[in-house]
């Protein structure tokens, strides 16, 4: 049987924020200081629109991952510790209301149904108490949790169950794969879940491999008209021409930053600050932070690229779009932990105010539970009440299951 106000949230370990630096760091050029521009007498080609437009969609992404990191901070601490307090509260409400009833069934007049309802009520308690591995909680599961009680609550799931599946199966459009191991509502909805997750997935991927045949079949074409004249590859020239690109900005940023050569004290820490940002950058193929920091560094006018030639630009397109990837990894990845760890849906692309208002929303209703947790304990302190109650939370427990079929 279940019960109202049960709902349970687990937290992950919070890591500690990071040390602010005691002095802000050199503000460092806009990606739009980089890109190219257009002139009066030339429009841009398309190796500078491609360029420039890579150039645009990481100071978006980097711009979308620094503002939902900004927002975490802010909310983020007092979010979780608020939720943490309300849930340990409820969780001591949730016991105090089990060894109530458990006392009143040994001593008060009940009728067999009350009974029968009581120790429903006691084993929904149980259920989300037993992981606290309270001494009380686990001698009471002894008593309350019997093979009989077990079988019956199982064959009560395997029903549900079998009611979801029904419904799944009919908004899939096809039979649930393997659907005997789930025994419960949830197991057999997180079963629909995936399949149906691994339906779109599978969409996905044969229309992804219809496209790269057509480009390895495209490659291929050109590979061997390249080798029939013995030149290399378009793609391996521009991948090369991209290691060379990003070698040579190094290697001028380390020369322009070499600690050693410094005379001056504090000038040399900076460089070295400088240059360790440089190693980091160089070592992830970061073509935009080391182009910052040759502008930085070097006062070097960056506009220059706009006399690069095509293949250049193209070579270091080649770089921009695998950095444009990492950060689209890194921007699902910040989504899909601040989700967990928050308990609400978190976008980039979101309002922030709207977000915060999620936060806001769920503290209220975990706040509620609390509180009709508490109130309910004031309300039970007799007989009469209690029995009435115990109908009420039954009644209410036939509803859920029903919201459930009706899923």
């Amino acid at each position: 049987m279940r019960l109202h106000h049960l709902a349970i949230l687990h937290f992950s370990p919070m890591p500690p924020s990071p040390a602010l630096p005691e002095t802000p760091p050199e503000s460092a050029p806009s990606l739009s200081a980089l890109m190219v521009q257009a002139t009066a007498q030339e429009k841009l080609t398309p190796a500078q629109q491609r360029f420039n437009d890579l150039l645009a969609q990481i100071e978006r992404l980097s711009g979308q991952i620094q503002r939902l990191e900004a927002w975490s901070d802010k909310h983020r601490y007092a979010h979780i510790q608020a939720l943490r307090e309300s849930v340990q509260l409820s969780q001591a409400h949730r016991k105090s209301l089990l060894l109530f009833v458990h006392e009143r069934l040994q001593t008060a007049e009940f009728t067999d149904r009350h009974q029968h309802m009581a120790r429903g009520l006691v084993r929904g308690l149980l259920a989300h108490l037993v992981a606290t591995h309270d001494p009380q909680v686990q001698a009471l599961v002894d008593i309350y949790v019997s093979e009989e009680d077990e079988q019956e609550a199982a064959q009560e799931q395997a029903e549900a169950a079998q009611r979801l599946r029904e419904r799944i199966e009919e908004a899939l459009g096809r039979p649930l794969n393997n659907p005997k191991p789930y025994q419960t509502p949830q197991e057999m909805l997180q079963a629909g879940m995936r399949q149906w997750q691994q339906q779109q997935e599978a969409d996905e991927a044969r229309k992804s491999a219809k496209r790269a045949a057509r480009k390895a079949q495209k490659d291929a074409q050109k590979k061997n008209a390249a080798a029939g004249k013995g030149e290399a590859t378009p793609k391996a020239l521009r991948a090369a021409d991209a290691k060379s690109a990003i070698r040579t900005i190094f290697r001028q940023l380390a020369s322009a930053l070499h600690p050693d050569r410094e005379p001056d004290e504090q000038e040399r820490l900076r460089k070295t600050g400088l240059m360790s940002e440089v190693n980091a950058a160089y070592e992830k193929n970061d073509l935009t932070t080391l182009l910052r920091l040759q502008m930085q560094v070097t006062q070097v006018n960056l506009q220059s690229a706009a006399r690069m030639a095509d293949d250049q630009l193209m070579a270091m397109s080649v770089l921009l779009k695998e950095q444009l990837a990492a950060l689209e990894e890194d921007l699902d990845q910040l989504q899909s932990r601040l989700s967990r760890e928050l308990c609400v849906t978190v976008l980039a692309q979101a309002d922030e105010a709207a977000m915060t208002q999620s936060l806001q929303r769920i503290q209220a209703d975990q706040r509620h539970i609390t509180d009709s947790l508490e109130a309910d304990l004031r309300r039970i302190q007799n007989d009469a009440a209690l029995k009435r109650w115990l109908k009420e939370q039954w009644q209410l427990a036939k509803t859920q299951v029903q919201d459930t079929d009706g899923f």
